[in-house]
């Protein structure tokens, strides 16, 4: 079941699915509010029945929304719009460093090792903010431009967050 062209919260015009996970499907989506391009992620009808799992997403976004590197992917808002719970998150216009290996076979060693320098930062704000992350992979990281990477915050925050 596809939401393109619905509108969640009177706010965010779904366009294009841009990919699907576990738990939900990610569109491109035009925040109608502020004008600009967005990344919506919409957790599936299964997940949405399941209370701990919606509590979790809850939870994901608001520790995800106090994080804030270059590296990482910003949470701009999250809710829930009829039967439907939602994320906002800023639109990396790129592709997964998955797919970028799969195109272009195994990098230069100097892009390399820039690629895992910018995941490596992102991890470690992550995980200084009480982050547990599981899920950081290739097909998880985003490359935006030559020399840039992205980490989206997919993984599992511990709550509360851990003590420094």
């Amino acid at each position: 079941m596809t939401l393109q062209g619905r509108v969640l919260a009177g706010r965010y015009a779904l366009g294009a699915p841009l990919g699907a996970g576990g738990m939900g499907q990610v569109y491109r989506a035009r925040d109608r509010v502020l004008e600009r391009t967005v990344a919506v992620k919409v957790l599936s009808p299964a997940a949405t029945q399941d209370r701990a799992l919606v509590a979790r997403f809850g939870r994901e976004a608001r520790a995800a929304a106090a994080l804030h590197h270059p590296n990482i992917v910003a949470v701009f808002d999250s809710g829930a719009h009829g039967d439907l719970q939602y994320l906002v998150m800023e639109y990396v216009d790129g592709q997964s460093l998955a797919r970028l290996l799969r195109q272009e076979g195994m990098l230069e060693p100097r892009r390399a090792a820039e690629v895992g320098r910018q995941v490596c930062q992102a991890l470690a704000a992550a995980h200084a903010a009480g982050w547990s992350t599981a899920t950081s992979r290739p097909a998880t990281c985003w490359s935006t431009r030559p020399g840039w990477s992205r980490w989206p915050t997919s993984g599992s925050p511990s709550w509360p967050p851990r003590p420094p």
